[in-house]
């Protein structure tokens, strides 16, 4: 048996007996420890020392426990400072927040429909909406009036006089509506122009900046992106055939016109739905992150009490991020209404055109005066709020 022995014995500590045994056994090659001689310090009072030791004892801590037994968390080695600090931190950060809740409790009660139509119906694309509402309800009345005239029941059967003058008038309404909301989108080509002629300016400084030829304004035109050329091809058919209703124009030049915008308006449609997805595939990455770091926080035992500044912005960030993937969706189904409205035109297709056309024509119209209604809203509680 051999012995490993301690090289310093001070007080407490045998000077012969303090060692640990390391026994062999031959048959079995197993090692045993034997550590029985050992003799705890008499004074266990206070913490102790090597005196070899070239770092100077701390000042010992009063144990958190009943028995004895030591806890060393973040709440151990936290100085009175850092706590008054950290807890003064959690009492703004949740004073903040509940002034900010107030904030928007307040605006929204402050903000009534009455202001939200009003400002709606301030702008051209506001009364183009609700114009396109009056429209299509108007065409879904008249589909399902004959429908139910087309039932046996009433087939046949002698009508009202006023019935008839009714649905004249709101034939008539229909027609007008129509004609309005043409005039009211006239000159929609010049926010695509004036982006390509500012694109134009910017490319003329730069090469006049290098002493370089000046590119002529067709290769600007030529070089644009293609929505901003769809917007302002469409733009242009769609007066054109405003035009030719108004009777400024032929009328075989306004059905081309308006072919031509049907087109447009198919193509450019397909590109704002691929746009769509690319943009919901970003925002729902994003959610993927916040949620990913919420998930990791509250898995490794943080809370909004040790983390408050973290855990709330990723919180807000995630309603946001979940808020404007909502409208994005209501965007997609608002542009696939309008693909499956001008599908009809562009293809010519026949089997029920007035039923399809009406349900997505109106569908189109909700959806987009909900969203451009809710952009309003925010609008006014932001200015109410600040």
């Amino acid at each position: 048996m051999s012995s490993i022995s301690f090289p310093y014995g001070g007080h407490g500590h045998a000077s012969s007996s303090s060692f640990i045994s390391v026994q062999d056994s031959s048959d079995t090659g197993s090692h045993r420890l034997s550590a029985a001689s050992y003799d705890p310090p008499d004074d266990t009072s206070s913490f102790q020392m090597n005196p070899l030791s070239s770092h100077p004892p701390r000042t010992p801590r009063t144990s958190l426990m009943s028995n004895g037994s030591h806890v060393f968390g973040t709440d151990v080695y936290d100085t009175k400072e850092d706590a008054q600090v950290t807890h003064t931190f959690e009492i703004e950060a949740d004073e903040s927040e509940s002034e900010d809740g107030e904030k928007a409790d307040a605006a929204r009660a402050r903000v009534r429909r009455e202001d939200v139509w009003r400002e709606l119906l301030k702008s051209a694309n506001g009364r183009d909406k609700a114009f396109k509402l009056l429209q299509y309800s108007m065409k879904m009345y008249l589909l399902f009036h004959l429908a139910v005239t087309a039932t046996p029941p009433f087939r046949g059967s002698k009508r009202p006089a006023w019935e008839a003058q009714l649905t004249q008038r709101l034939t008539s309404a229909i027609a007008g509506f129509s004609l309005t909301r043409k005039c009211l989108i006239l000159f929609n080509w010049l926010p695509p122009l004036t982006s390509i002629l500012a694109q134009h300016q910017s490319d003329s400084y730069v090469t006049g900046s290098n002493k370089g030829k000046q590119k002529p304004l067709l290769h600007t035109f030529l070089h644009a992106p293609p929505p901003v050329l769809l917007e302002f091809v469409n733009g242009l058919a769609d007066d054109a055939a405003t035009f030719s209703k108004l009777g400024l124009l032929g009328k075989r030049a306004g059905e081309r016109a308006g072919r031509l915008a049907d087109w447009c308006w198919f193509a450019s449609t397909l590109v704002n739905l691929v746009e769509n997805s690319v943009e919901r595939s970003v925002i729902l990455d994003l959610q993927h992150q916040v949620e990913g770091r919420l998930y990791s926080e509250s898995m490794s035992g943080a809370t909004t009490k040790s983390n408050p500044a973290g855990s709330r912005l990723d919180a807000k960030e995630l309603a946001r991020l979940q808020r404007q993937d909502y409208w994005i969706q209501m965007t997609r189904l608002k542009l696939l209404m309008d693909l499956i409205f001008v599908s009809y035109d562009v293809f010519r297709l026949k089997r029920a055109k007035g039923q399809v056309q009406t349900i997505a024509g109106l569908a189109s119209a909700v959806l987009s005066s909900a969203k451009l209604y809710d952009r309003h809203k925010s609008s006014l509680m932001k200015g109410i709020s600040q």
